[in-house]
Formats: C-alpha cells, structure tokens, sequence
C-alpha cells in the first residue's frame, strides 16, 4: 500500500507538470533599454542581426529560465541518486545547460535583452518536489518525470521559433537548443524512470496530416509503403545523423564566435 500511494503522488506531480504548458516570467527591469521597453509591449525590435519579435525574446529567455532550475536539479541528482543513469543524466543536464546558459547570455548581451537571475515560481517547485522525495527510487522518478515533462514542453518551442526567426543570432541559438534538449530527452529516457503514459495522455492530440490515417484493420494487413527516394540520383557523401546519445556540445563553437565578424560580447 505504501508503494502504491507513493506513485500516485509521483503520478499527480508528473500531471501537473505535463499541464502547464506555459508559465509567467517574473522579473524586474531596472534601466530599461529600447529592447527590453519592446519585450514589455510585444513589439518587434530591428537589430544587426535582423528582427527580434517578442517570440524570439521569449525563447532567449526560456533557455536562460532552464538553466536555472535544471543545473540545480542536475547537481542535486548527482548527490542523492545512487542510480548511474540519473547520474550520467545529470552530467548531461550539467554540461548542456551550462553550455546553453553562456550562449543565452552572450546573445542576450548583444541583443540588449535582460534576463532573469532566479527560476519561476513553478520551477522552484519542481526543484522542492524532488527534495521531498523520501526515497531514492521516489526520487529518481519523480527527477525524471519532471525533466522530461519540462524537456518536453519546449522541444516543439524551439522548432517553431527555429523555424520562423529571422534574427541570426536567435536561429543559432535555437539550433542549439534543440541539440541540447534532444540529447536530454533522450539520456532521461534511458534512466527507465519516464512515465510515457502520463505523458501521452497529458500532450496535445494531432496527427502527421490533415486528415490522419484510418485506424488500422485487426488481421489486416496494409501495403508495405516504397522507401522515400529524391527525384533524381545525386552523387551524396553524408551519412545518417547517429542514434547513439553523444556528449554535449558537440564540437559546436564557443559563443564568443558566433557572428565574430559583428563584435563580440565577452562572458565569462
């Protein structure tokens, strides 16, 4: 019984988690600049490096924003859970936010966007869910439960602004991203902590196209569909991205050189 009335609680949490799907940003703005006067109003702001639109702003913030909870998680892991895959978990998040924050930072210098300094409200309460865990095996699933519902959220986030930004220095950082969260997805996965039923039943329903497939036929089976060729036969020399989790980063330069040619931002 015990048992069973610890993972309903670590079920509720992991719901409550997976429903919030956005959260406020709670933050001053001492001096503000033109930029950060824009992000208040939404309006779209013109720099260097091309527009910055309140969706821009919004993602350079969220990445800063995970950081802040996620590299205290990730530190917190690695001196409570015993279990190597949390722990080798943990040095993902460590190393890829650690990463992420930097880049965020010298963007944001650039950019003249102030960022937070504390975690929201919500995530330092993801941060006491997982220091009220009582045991080992409470905390590594509910650790893993709540990153990989945070990981979640914004993996579909950061491809939309990826895929709409017109900001240069807001694309790289979205490439970025979504390399480091990718990479958490998967390494969390590989805890075998993830409730995926919690989480199927906690995302937003859609299909691949606009009408969906016919559910399928029991004993009946579909014609086997033709591989996907291009139209013609170029002579390609790359090679499938690997499936196997890679450390992160992955060779990617430091954020000192991104538009080197523009002025750098120096943050140590």
């Amino acid at each position: 019984m015990r048992r069973s009335k610890g993972s309903v609680l670590v079920a509720l949490a992991i719901a409550g988690t997976l429903t919030a799907v956005a959260y406020p940003i709670f933050y001053s703005y001492p001096n503000r600049n033109a930029t950060a006067a824009a992000a208040l109003t939404g309006d779209t702001v013109t720099t260097q490096w091309g527009p910055l639109t309140p969706g821009d702003r919004d993602l350079l913030i969220r990445v800063r924003l995970a950081g802040l909870w996620e590299l205290p998680a990730g530190q917190q892991a690695l001196e409570r859970s015993g279990s190597a895959s949390v722990r080798e978990a943990a040095d993902h998040l460590i190393v890829g936010h650690t990463d992420l924050d930097k880049r965020s930072r010298v963007i944001a210098a650039k950019l003249g966007v102030e960022l937070p300094n504390q975690p929201t409200a919500e995530q330092q309460g993801w941060l006491d869910q997982m220091t009220a865990s009582k045991t080992e095996a409470e905390y590594n699933k509910t650790w893993a439960n709540l990153l990989r519902a945070a990981h979640g959220k914004i993996f579909p986030a950061i491809a939309s602004v990826r895929n709409s930004t017109r900001n240069t220095l807001i694309r790289q950082l979205a490439s970025d991203a979504n390399q480091t969260v990718l990479d958490h997805i998967t390494i969390l996965e590989k805890t075998g902590e993830v409730d995926f039923a919690t989480i199927a039943d906690n995302s937003v329903s859609g299909t691949a196209s606009p009408t969906g497939p016919p559910a399928p036929v029991p004993g009946q089976v579909p014609p086997a569909a033709p591989p996907a060729v291009p139209s013609t036969n170029p002579d390609v020399k790359s090679t499938p991205s690997p499936f196997e989790t890679r450390p992160v980063p992955t060779g990617r330069p430091d954020p000192e050189e991104i538009n080197k040619d523009q002025g750098t931002a120096q943050v140590q």
